[in-house]
């Protein structure tokens, strides 16, 4: 099956994260070659001097270890040029002594911002929305997030999903509800008679019902 994605579609779950070359903060990038081997967080924000982006991007880099350890880049965006990129992340440092180390682009022409559907016109048709995309290493498209221009994210838990994503590749099991990590998991529905007895059987897993199996990895 082919999960590459048009250019005039944002990428969903499940398609390979489209490629683009664009300048950023930290100099020039072509995504396909971006942080090799890493989870890409890729987030678009609605412009540089404003109080909601402000905190948001502040927030990142107060917590960027947290995703460096979950082996994941920031990757930052908005429809501003690199020069209002350089006053911003230079004015935030200097009030607050937050520097902003991820790169951010400079999509003034709206380029990546359409590629990835974070243009939304009912909203503005010339801001991005508060759009999150966690790309896996494989670069494709594993989780997408919209928050409108008005509210903030919440960064507990972009965290918590990226968690959530990458033990789910490595357990093969699906998660509940609120999950956080140490708790129960859960273990796939039975497809087959034999799978059903042997499910009955297992005195090792929780399972008020036989497609509702829980237990510690």
């Amino acid at each position: 099956m082919d999960t590459t994605q048009p250019a005039h579609c944002p990428p969903g779950i499940g398609a390979q994260a489209p490629d683009f070359e664009a300048i950023t903060t930290t100099g020039l990038i072509k995504f396909a070659d971006f942080a090799p081997g890493k989870w890409v967080l890729f987030f678009s924000h609605p412009a540089d001097f404003t109080p909601v982006c402000t905190t948001e991007l502040t927030g990142f880099a107060k917590r960027e270890d947290e995703f460096t350890a979950l082996n994941t880049a920031l990757l930052g965006l908005s429809i501003d040029s690199i020069h209002a990129h350089i006053a911003w992340v230079n004015d935030v440092r200097e009030k607050s002594g937050v520097y902003f180390r991820f790169p951010i682009i400079a999509d003034i022409d709206m380029k990546v911002a359409r590629l990835y559907g974070m243009l939304q016109p009912a909203e503005s048709d010339t801001a991005a929305v508060r759009a999150v995309f966690f790309i896996d290493p494989s670069h494709k498209v594993r989780l997408v997030l919209y928050y409108p221009m008005s509210v903030g994210r919440n960064l507990d838990e972009l965290l918590r999903a990226l968690q959530a994503l990458q033990y789910v590749d490595e357990h093969h099991v699906s998660l509940p509800l609120n999950w956080q990590l140490g708790q129960k998991v859960l273990l796939p529905a039975p497809v087959t008679l034999a799978q059903l007895d042997a499910r009955l059987a297992d005195d090792s897993v929780e399972q008020p019902e036989f497609y509702l199996a829980e237990t510690y990895v």
